[in-house]
């Protein structure tokens, strides 16, 4: 759900704004100084131990200016859908599925890549951000090495055991929290740049050149590495609709930035410092003892903050495939009544933990969970890029050459970044491309499925002038009480009312004929939401119209059915659905495998009846065999 626009909010509120965005929106990419340097410091060439470092300090920089500040603050997030960010909105708006195209072009495909590589990320973000954390006590507690992976595995449980609460009971520290966190980043760090300021020299680009052309064997790792420093930049996006433009600008550009660059250098100014002997850079920075055992307890909780982004992230992404019809029908739970954005989604929860545990217990540390990280955040920046292209063309009328500039130079930094952790497929980047993989087979099969069912039954040529005569026929008796048959074409006759009559011989004295429909818009205006009609002899067509960032309320439909003059008594209408019987062996344009999963699919989705949250005693299921 929108916020209100950021020009009617008083000050205090939009500092209140940008700081409950530090816990959500930059979770990730603030506990990004875990792990970043450390990876990039191990990729070191030997011998030129202060050129390397200034090197990848450069790179680190130059490259949250160009991708975090230039990239995603000044285009991407301009790309709103009537406030909404995240990969779907791009999808909406640069209209690649838009009536009469291709129902999985190669515009689709791609956004849907993006998707799934997102949701990758979901599964491997709280692993690495908490084992990294974790990790720290090998430094304060060399003898307790053992207990690391236990100790990460109890958190992550813990994460995600909480979820069907919501993130409203903790939500309030979450902004404090990292405000803190960020504070000590660059306190920590303008410490030791003050104690060894040869670092400033990295602003210069040309350092991060100069390394990487002169070390090209090693180019590919470390730039394999300095990417972690944007991990998380697409939660900018995504969660532009909770907080607003302006106050995920405010938030990176007065604290977040500053906090990152200085804390990197820091740790460069410190690694130069002790002559590379540091195991550890983050925890490093602070002297040993308390201070560096408080400074792993509060990247402890920095992590688990930056864990739960990005599991939000995934409920919103996958409710908003749901909508768009890309995804089978899943469980979702609201989990503050004031913020309908905060939702829950059970089976989504129980497979990001699943997911992550294992992977924390396959790969067993953050340096090896860092090749699979990259692959994921890579991909989504390239298919972000290239989307954002065609909303440049169509949405925003820029000219070819001003568009194709502006994407020409972002994707060759991406594709760059991309073919720089391709290296590191076999060591874990196979990991995200497994799961986007699956993710992409449920996705394609399922709105495959959908949309031929859709064109063989649903879309049928019984007009509402034939269900007139059919309403008036002598032959059929009208008994008291109400129908409401769900129409899955806001225009056609429900298949289930055919079955019903030619059944019973009857139709009850109130027939409604309801249908939800998903526009590609996040949230739709009350004013068109709602549409009633009479069609004929005591036969009413009523559609609602509902966001993909919306769940619909088929009893609230009912009320307004009511109110706009329908005879009806709610509480006595009968409800009829169709419950599809998939076989396979037919004529229709699907392999034989995805005819077999989407019968698998449609078998375990969540029933319609349950998904629209009405009575169960109400309802009234007919059996329709078809033959995919």
């Amino acid at each position: 759900m929108s916020t209100p626009a950021p020009a009617s909010l008083s000050s205090s509120a939009k500092a209140a704004l940008s700081i409950g965005a530090l816990g959500v929106v930059f979770g990730d990419i603030g506990t990004s100084p875990l792990y970043t340097i450390r990876e990039c410091l191990h990729a070191l060439p030997a011998g030129e131990h202060v050129a390397a470092v200034l090197g990848v300090l450069s790179l680190v920089f130059w490259s949250l200016i160009l991708v975090v500040c230039v990239k995603y603050t000044v285009l991407v997030l301009r790309a709103d859908n009537r406030g909404e960010g995240g990969i779907f909105a791009l999808l909406a708006l640069s209209q690649l599925d838009r009536p009469g195209k291709s129902v999985l072009n190669l515009g689709v495909i791609t956004v849907l890549v993006g998707a799934a590589m997102l949701c990758g990320e979901a599964i491997i973000t709280p692993a690495i951000t908490v084992l990294s954390a974790t990790e720290g006590i090998k430094e304060v507690w060399p003898e307790v090495d053992h207990y690391v992976l236990p100790i990460t595995i109890t958190i992550l449980v813990g994460i995600f055991a909480f979820q069907y609460r919501g993130t409203k009971f903790i939500c309030e520290i979450f902004g404090p929290v990292m405000l803190l966190w960020f504070a000590v980043l660059g306190g920590l760090g303008l410490w030791h740049i003050v104690k060894n300021p040869v670092v400033l020299q990295a602003l210069n680009p040309l350092l991060g050149l100069h390394l990487l052309i002169g070390h090209p064997k090693e180019a590919a790792v470390i730039l394999g590495s300095v990417v972690l420093a944007v991990t998380g930049v697409e939660a900018l996006y995504a969660d532009m609709g909770h907080f607003g433009r302006r106050a995920i600008n405010l938030a990176w550009y007065t604290i977040v930035l500053p906090g990152l660059v200085l804390n990197y250098f820091g740790q460069g100014a410190n690694f130069i410092a002790q002559g590379g002997n540091v195991a550890n850079p983050f925890l490093a920075l602070a002297p040993d003892g308390p201070a560096r055992l408080a400074l792993l307890a509060l990247s402890v909780a920095a992590a688990i903050i930056a864990s739960q982004a990005l599991i939000s992230g995934a409920y919103s992404l996958v409710r908003q495939a749901v909508q768009l019809g890309y995804f089978p029908r899943l469980t979702i739970k609201h989990t503050n009544p004031d913020q309908p954005g905060q939702i829950y989604l059970p089976l989504v929860n129980i497979s990001l933990a699943l997911g992550s545990i294992a992977t924390v217990y396959g790969f067993k540390s953050s340096s090896a969970l860092a090749a699979a990280y990259g692959i994921a955040v890579t991909a989504t920046m390239i298919v972000t890029t290239l989307i954002l292209f065609i909303v440049m063309r169509r949405a925003w009328q820029w000219s070819w050459w001003l568009a194709g500039a502006f994407c020409c130079f972002f994707l060759v930094i991406d594709v760059t970044f991309f073919a720089a952790n391709l290296h590191k497929f076999a060591d874990g980047g196979w990991l995200p491309v497994m799961i986007a993989l699956g993710l992409i087979a449920i996705m394609t099969t399922w709105k495959l499925g959908k949309t031929e069912i859709f064109r063989r039954i649903y879309a049928n040529e019984v007009t509402e002038d034939e269900l007139n005569n059919i309403a008036s026929s002598t032959h059929i008796t009208r008994v008291r009480g109400t129908g409401v048959f769900m129409a899955g074409n806001p225009t056609g006759t429900p298949l289930v009312l055919l079955h019903h009559v030619k059944a019973n011989r009857v139709l009850h004295e109130t027939v409604v004929l309801l249908s939800v429909t998903t526009d590609e818009v996040p949230v739709v205006d009350d004013a068109t939401r709602f549409s009633v009609r009479e069609i004929g002899h005591g036969v009413w067509r009523a559609v609602g119209r509902y966001g993909y960032m919306e769940s619909p309320d088929v009893a609230n439909l009912m009320e307004k059915v009511r109110a706009a003059g329908v005879p009806l008594k709610l509480n006595e209408a009968t409800y009829y659905f169709n419950r599809e019987m998939i076989i396979t062996g037919g004529d229709t344009r699907m392999f034989e495998w995805q005819k077999l999963f989407y019968a698998f699919l449609s078998r375990n989705a969540r029933q319609a009846r349950d998904y629209y949250q009405l009575p169960p005693m109400q309802i009234i299921e007919v059996g329709l065999p078809i033959q995919l």
